[in-house]
């Protein structure tokens, strides 16, 4: 929101430049001024980022403002840092905001100014009177901090207007895990708990935790047949269309048969299907089926058969190429039935 201050907090490595780079380019793209104050990063530092992800920083202001003490001339040891440098750098970072006038800032990082204040009062002084200078200037201000200088409190939870925290969690084994969750958001009827997250090159994706909402009022009241009658009847007639049903039983039995018999049956309704695997490859998959008289390949080209490859250990994703783009472009023919007929199995 406009003339609101923002805190984005988590440890060195958690994203908190790549999501500002975001927030600033979007403004761009949608022909905002935008401003990116930067105290402990050169600009070639932060275009070395960009250019990994393809980006272009083009269009976005990029003040360097390196603190006088990292300055090897301009150091001295008669003064204390917090009795002048840090009111001189508030004063330059205020004086940036006034003259671009930008519809969008982001000033990285904290750390900084709170090393140079030493007292925490000072320091949250000093962000009041940031704050109070942003006040009517009709612009989004996201401030980071990558708590590595201390002492770290919630004393600047209590200024900003919303707090956003991102954390990275190693396992034993896979990828590491990435995580955010909304801390704070005034006046926002906010998604409590963690959210997933993944940074990839050219893309920072959220994965909002999952809400178990109503089913949709249209779904029909009626049973999915499997083309087999002897199974259909020893199920009444069929899955009920809207619900779930697991297949349980060791490696072998022939879950997988049996959800392929379902997603062809699904198919040849005119009908749209999608399979996720866990542990196995399209190769295998597909030759298989095709061994069982359900040959789905035809399918995955025209759109209506979706395979997507889930990788367990990461927060992603290997569709069959264009299977994606193709499943969701193409329209489902049957009427009152819903977008989307997922296959799933696991052993």
């Amino acid at each position: 929101m406009r003339d609101r201050l923002y805190l984005v907090e988590g440890t060195p490595g958690t994203g908190k430049t790549t999501l500002a780079m975001q927030f600033v380019m979007e403004g761009a793209r949608r022909g905002e001024k935008t401003l990116y104050i930067t105290l402990g990063e050169t600009r070639e530092e932060l275009v070395a980022t960009a250019t990994s992800h393809g980006w272009e920083l083009d269009g976005i202001d990029i003040y360097e403002l390196v603190p006088l003490e990292a300055q090897l001339d301009r150091q001295q040891t008669v003064l204390q840092p917090s009795e002048v440098e840090l009111g001189e750098t508030m004063q330059l970072v205020c004086e940036r905001i006034s003259t671009a006038a930008p519809d969008r800032v982001v000033i990285d990082s904290l750390s900084e100014l709170r090393l140079l204040a030493r007292d925490p009062l000072r320091f949250r002084r000093q962000i009041l009177a940031l704050k109070t200078s942003l006040a009517g200037r009709s612009c989004t201000t996201l401030i980071l901090d990558d708590l590595t200088a201390s002492p770290v409190g919630l004393q600047l939870h209590s200024i900003v207007h919303g707090v956003i925290t991102l954390e990275q969690l190693h396992r034993e084994f896979g990828a590491v895990r990435r995580r955010l969750r909304i801390s704070k958001m005034r006046g926002s009827d906010v998604q409590s708990g963690y959210h997933d997250f993944l940074i990839a090159p050219g893309r920072f994706t959220v994965f909002p935790s999952l809400i178990a909402d109503a089913p949709p009022a249209e779904i029909p009241l009626e049973n999915v047949s499997s083309d087999l009658p002897e199974l259909d009847a020893l199920l009444g007639g069929g899955l009920t269309r809207g619900t779930a049903t697991m297949l349980m039983g060791p490696s072998g039995v022939g879950k997988t048969s049996l959800a392929v018999q379902y997603a062809t049956a699904a198919i040849k309704r005119g009908e749209r299907t999608a399979f996720f695997a866990f542990d196995e490859t399209w190769m295998t998959f597909s030759n298989r089926a095709a061994r069982l008289g359900c040959d789905v390949r035809p399918a995955v080209s025209d759109g209506r058969f979706a395979w997507i490859e889930m990788q367990p250990t990461r927060l992603e994703v290997s569709p069959r190429p264009d299977i994606r783009s193709r499943f969701r472009k193409t329209a489902n023919p049957r009427a009152g039935s819903q977008p989307t007929r997922g296959a799933r199995h696991s052993d």
